[in-house]
């Protein structure tokens, strides 16, 4: 891969991990549900104007839109808003991978291959050490809401996997349509129209930065990237740089917002990480054996 393609990619998992630290500063202004709807609004206008509807049925784009801005990034923004820090959240939401084979290996009646059940039991051990250590700053309820992005987000992969050869970026923008309603429908029955008012309020200009990155950096970029780079060369070349997020996205949070890293913390990460890289890297290694 050229240099300036690995930049690139490095340049989307970047964005991507610290993109947590963005959604943290946002929320000290934004109700978490006002924020993903105004998110997701400014994601399909005014993109939806130049970029022609994917060529796929409008149940998929719905459901697309439903599992990804509703239920993962409604749940994420939920979560960073008092119930987990950010690093945390860059770590655990990437359980999504194993949700994902989870729920392959069910629709297609497959098992699990050993790497795998090892893959998953170090990830799982990462989730309980952070468990155990719940408090005032990562609570059982943060944890779990993460856990459910991380399941919306999997299951928004089988249905974006249905969606065949399609271009992802236009893909992305006319499903972020769908969950726009259905946002801002919940945060007017949750959160209420006095705190949505307030919160519009108190935005600063810093405070739409924050939301333009979410919609422009965030995901016009990222996934156009990401797409752009996946078309030209093997997913096993591109893939594995996404074991990157959590990175930047620890690093990020401690970095800006002074998040602590305790061994624990550390630990975890490494058994989650370690489970994530096995899973992403052992077949590629295995194939590579068998052809030399």
């Amino acid at each position: 891969m050229p240099l300036r393609h690995g930049l690139l990619a490095l340049a989307v998992v970047a964005v991507w991990g610290s993109n947590f630290v963005v959604i943290k500063n946002a929320l000290a202004d934004l109700p978490p549900l006002l924020f993903a709807a105004l998110r997701f609004s400014l994601a399909f206008v005014p993109a939806a104007f130049f970029l022609p509807k994917p060529n796929v049925p409008w149940r998929n784009l719905a459901a697309y839109g439903l599992l990804i801005g509703l239920v993962q990034f409604g749940s994420l923004y939920m979560a960073i808003n008092g119930h987990i820090a950010p690093g945390l959240a860059s770590l655990v939401v990437q359980t999504q991978v194993f949700f994902t084979i989870g729920l392959a290996m069910y629709v297609a009646k497959e098992r699990l291959r050993r790497f795998q059940w090892v893959a998953l039991t170090l990830a799982v051990s990462g989730i309980t050490v952070i468990g155990a250590h719940t408090d005032a700053s990562t609570t059982v309820l943060g944890l779990g809401l993460v856990l459910l992005a991380a399941l919306g987000w999997s299951v928004g992969n089988m249905v974006g996997k249905q969606a065949g050869q399609v271009n992802m970026l236009a893909y992305v923008v006319w499903s972020s349509g769908f969950a726009v309603l259905p946002l801002f429908a919940l945060s007017w029955l949750v959160e209420g129209a006095p705190a949505m008012q307030a919160g519009l309020a108190r935005a600063t200009w810093g405070t739409w930065l924050a939301v333009a990155w979410q919609s422009f950096g965030n995901t016009l970029f990222g996934y156009a990237a990401w797409g752009w780079l996946l078309a030209r060369h093997p997913a096993s070349t591109i893939t594995p740089m996404a074991l990157l997020v959590p990175v930047f996205g620890m690093g990020a949070s401690a970095l800006l917002l002074a998040e602590p890293l305790p061994a624990w913390k550390l630990m975890a990460a490494g058994l989650v990480m370690t489970g994530l890289a096995l899973n992403v890297l052992w077949p590629h290694w295995q194939a590579r054996q068998h052809r030399s």
